[in-house]
């Protein structure tokens, strides 16, 4: 999950899908326990943004029910408004019967009393409330909330049917409204030999950036005896891989000690998909993204004349053997790589031609990170 614009606004990531889901299926659960056997309710969705949640619910509700939905208009842009539109779509007989309203959320109360109150004079068994989302701060009524899934506080969200001016419904996750992201930041990609660390020292000191290698921040923490280093030294001393966690943790403390940073270039981090939705979320709790992923692309046996021509005056064992910079290539090419597709997605990557002089590799780089 990444930020988000909707027009004129930014929206960071709030509540994930997989936690969306177990709250609607908590709240399909509670509801059940409370029907009596046999009893067939009507759920009530009310119109737009209940549509998702109504039709999860449903689904998560293992008994019989019936299904309905009314439609009326309590927003205006960002605000709700005290002016509420007629009610529509109720044509049962509903005498005698168990109606469940189901909202998407609750905030002030001004439209749910207004239902509420239609639907108090018609006659049923009983009426009750189930809301996915409650705003305690502002809630201004005295009505029976009977279910909630989770509550919240007051500021404006997006997203699994809630929109903005029409907006964001689509989105399987719940946006919170957030603030121009202010940094440049971006991941610099590419196999073995294919020179991101020179082209991170231009970038950063042409756009001003701070440059974070994974290599770098490990030799720090590790020489430094930091207490993430000395976990980290502890893992690799014992020949096992420092779990994702480690790495992360190094990494948010760089940027932390970065706080006023016009961006930052990540140089050899993320390496696999989980520590890119890491990153992913831990910027967006700070309204920052991943602007793009700049990756070098140069043909293997290209790499692999560069790296055994360093290997002749870097000093580098791995450098020096073919077969072993042959096994670097497949390790990236069966792990790393992937990202490809993970920014790809995100429509975030940017594939970058890495054959040629450094100039001519910066200037093809450059053109890319202005328009960023």
């Amino acid at each position: 999950m990444s930020i988000i614009k909707l027009q004129d606004l930014y929206f960071k990531p709030y509540i994930n899908k997989e936690e969306i889901a177990a709250i609607v299926k908590n709240l399909a659960y509670q509801v059940e326990l409370d029907l009596p056997k046999g009893e067939v309710p009507i759920f009530v969705g009310i119109l737009n943004g209940c549509f998702l949640f109504a039709a999860d619910f449903i689904r998560e509700f293992n008994n019989n029910c019936e299904v309905s939905f009314v439609k009326l208009a309590s927003y205006s842009g960002r605000k709700s408004t005290e002016n509420v539109k007629e009610l529509v779509g109720i044509n049962e007989d509903l005498s005698d019967r168990t109606v469940i309203i189901l909202e998407d959320i609750i905030d002030t109360g001004n439209t749910l009393q207004q239902i509420y109150n239609i639907f108090r004079d018609k006659n049923l068994k009983q009426l009750k409330i189930a809301t996915l989302f409650f705003k305690p701060d502002v809630f201004r009524k005295e009505l029976p909330i009977d279910y909630i899934g989770k509550s919240i506080e007051d500021k404006f969200i997006v997203g699994y049917g809630l929109d903005y001016n029409g907006l964001g419904r689509n989105h399987p996750a719940i946006y919170q409204l957030s603030t121009q992201p202010k940094m440049k930041n971006i991941v610099l990609f590419g196999p073995p030999g294919a020179g991101k660390g020179t082209q991170a020292e231009f970038l950063k000191d042409m756009y001003n950036l701070v440059h974070i290698s994974t290599g770098d921040v490990f030799r720090f923490n590790i020489k430094n005896q930091t207490e993430l280093g000395l976990l980290a030294k502890k893992y690799m001393d014992e020949g096992d891989l420092v779990p994702d966690e480690v790495t992360i943790n190094m990494l948010k403390a760089e940027v932390e000690k970065n706080a006023d940073a016009k961006g930052f270039i990540f140089d050899g981090f993320p390496r696999t998909e989980s520590q890119a939705k890491a990153l992913d979320e831990f910027l967006s709790e700070k309204g920052e993204q991943i602007n793009g992923m700049i990756a070098l692309e140069v043909p293997e046996d290209v790499l692999v004349t560069r790296l055994l021509e360093r290997g002749k005056t870097s000093g580098r064992t791995d450098d020096t053997d073919e077969s072993k910079i042959r096994n670097r290539f497949n390790e990236y090419n069966t792990k790393t790589a992937i990202l490809k597709d993970y920014f790809n997605d995100q429509k975030k990557y940017y594939g970058i031609n890495g054959v040629g002089s450094i100039e001519e590799i910066t200037n093809r780089i450059t053109k890319v990170f202005d328009t960023l």
